[in-house]
This record gives structure tokens, C-alpha cells and sequence, in this order.
């Protein structure tokens, strides 16, 4: 990239993170090249859709996780480190209005479909075999029932994000619910 078209590029980001954080993930393209001090032509030269713009702002988030899903394969507790990163997903998830509802809608899709081939499901595919690693470490240790896939526990946490989205007034109701949640996972 050129320097112009790189800061460009690093504009447009940190302006869709200031108006998702805001607005939610539905928050204006037209908007977001406006504080970017750029057209909308050069929004959509970078991110040719609201997928691309939410997968690169997305992707230090999946940085940080997959950094964490590492640290907590070591941990000493399988069933811990996995509790630890899906409250750190959740947490991620949560961080902007609609993108725990976005990643529902892309962790489950089909292969070949637009939506499998978008750069949100691209962002997911590394959080999915982090996931992976640590569910199956802890169904090793006979800690998490054997049916229990990664999949699953996916749609769990965004859903809770979901939840814990629409009931901000309840800061405390993703860790109940996922705690609930987690009750049902031992074997």
C-alpha cells in the first residue's frame, strides 16, 4: 500500500471503531468515511463491504484471544483456561452493539456461502481451532462431556454477548449466564 492509501486505511479503522462503539456495528458507512476525512469511493476501495470493515476492526480483538487460547493451553486446569477464554470471547464479542449477533450469523455458515466468505468467518476460522484446542484438552481431562463441540459452545457465547447486549442495566447477567451455561457442559 502506499503511504497515503495505508493512512487511509488506518483512518477508516479508527473511525468504524469510534461509530461501532457508538452506533453499534450497524452504524453508517457514509458516516464512517466522513470521520475518516475520506469519500465513501475510498471506504469501499478498502472495504468493499460492512463484513470487510467489521472483520479488520475485529482482528486485534481475534489477536488478543488467540494469544489467550495459547497462554491457557497451559494452564493447569483444562476446564479453567477454557472458562477463562470464553469469558474473554464474550467480553470481545460484547464490545461493540451487534457484533456478537454478526458472528452468530457467520460461525455457523455454510461452506461456499457469501457469508463463509467474508473477512468476519475468515476472522472466526483461528477462533473456532483456538477454541478447539482448549475444548478438546478439557474433555481429555474428563472435565467437559465428550459432546459438547466447539460450534456449540461458539453460538453459547455469542448468544450470552447477545443477551448482555440488550440488558445493559445488568452488568453482571453474561458471567450468570454463562455459568448456567457452563453447568451443563461437565459430564
Amino acid at each position: 500500500m502506499r503511504a497515503d492509501a495505508r493512512r487511509n486505511h488506518e483512518r477508516l479503522l479508527t473511525a468504524a471503531r469510534l461509530a461501532f462503539a457508538a452506533h453499534g456495528t450497524t452504524a453508517s458507512l457514509e458516516d464512517i468515511a466522513r470521520r475518516a476525512d475520506v469519500g465513501i469511493g475510498t471506504l469501499y476501495r478498502h472495504f468493499p463491504n460492512r463484513q470487510a470493515l467489521l472483520g479488520a476492526v475485529f482482528e486485534d480483538a481475534v489477536r488478543e484471544l488467540l494469544a489467550r487460547a495459547r497462554e491457557q493451553l497451559d494452564a493447569p486446569h483444562p476446564c479453567t483456561a477454557l472458562v477463562t477464554w470464553l469469558r474473554d470471547l464474550i467480553t470481545r464479542a460484547s464490545e461493540y452493539r451487534g457484533l456478537a449477533k454478526a458472528l452468530m450469523a457467520v460461525s455457523y455458515a455454510d461452506s461456499g456461502s457469501e457469508a463463509d466468505a467474508s473477512d468476519l468467518a475468515r476472522c472466526c476460522a483461528p477462533i473456532r481451532e483456538a477454541g478447539t484446542a482448549l475444548l478438546t484438552r478439557a474433555q481429555r481431562a474428563h472435565v467437559v462431556r465428550e459432546d459438547v463441540s466447539v460450534g456449540d459452545l461458539l453460538q453459547l457465547t455469542h448468544a450470552i454477548a447477545l443477551a448482555a447486549e440488550e440488558t445493559p442495566d445488568d452488568p453482571e447477567l453474561a458471567d450468570r449466564l454463562l455459568t448456567l451455561t457452563l453447568r451443563g457442559l461437565k459430564p
